[in-house]
């Protein structure tokens, strides 16, 4: 049986290299979960919300800047995506629910990465919705 001071002795005598190719392969494999996966685990109670900014013009725009400020270093400027995020310009996201895409953004994908954004007014969480939505993104 190990101690975690063996374990400790354990990864302080591998080489830095090993242990950083570790560490890119939980990243690689933590992304590689299909977003369907992650779309049909939310439930139907939220699935059902319906957005009520979806109308708003303005509500796209004010998206588009928190989108830019909070979503952007995962999911890249344009939404297409990176090694840290799926692409939010797929199929799979446009058809989804605007219930479904708040649901995740309200309380993110943890094991994926993706942080829970409850601490953002609901308001302002409708607005990434909507700016996810507007314009064929």
């Amino acid at each position: 049986m190990r101690t975690k001071r063996g374990c400790f002795r354990l990864f302080a005598t591998l080489p830095i290299s090993f242990v950083l190719a570790l560490g890119a392969r939980a990243q690689e494999s933590r992304n590689d979960e299909p977003v369907e996966s992650i779309l049909a685990s939310v439930p139907d109670r939220a699935r059902a919300k319906l957005n009520p900014l979806e109308k708003d013009s303005d509500a796209a725009a004010g998206g588009k800047k928190l989108f830019e400020r909070h979503c952007t270093e995962c999911h890249g400027e344009t939404g297409a995506g990176s090694r840290r995020g799926p692409s939010l310009r797929a199929t799979v996201v446009q058809r989804a629910r605007a219930g479904e895409l708040f649901w995740i953004i309200t309380n993110g994908v943890v094991r994926k990465g993706m942080p829970p954004w409850a601490k953002l007014p609901e308001q302002q969480r409708w607005q990434i919705v909507t700016y996810l939505r507007a314009d064929g993104r």
